[in-house]
């Protein structure tokens, strides 16, 4: 797998500042459809939203093409 152009700090802040509920993150990262999920159930009650928090610090979140998010 290749790395992503998105940037990790960007995905990491977006999620962080109150906005991961709102699936902003999933926005930035090509991920509409999951993005527009996120946004009616506030980031599936809070869980999908602390996953994904893990998952990007971790770095193992992948962005819409399947590239990991990581610089």
């Amino acid at each position: 797998m290749a790395n992503s152009e998105k940037k990790w700090m960007t995905t990491l802040l977006l999620s962080l500042f109150g906005l991961g509920n709102l699936g902003l993150h999933r926005f930035y990262t090509g991920h509409t459809k999951t993005g527009i999920a996120m946004l009616l159930t506030l980031g599936g009650c809070g869980f999908w939203t602390l996953y994904d928090i893990f998952m990007i610090v971790t770095k193992k979140f992948e962005d819409a093409n399947g590239n990991i998010v990581c610089e």
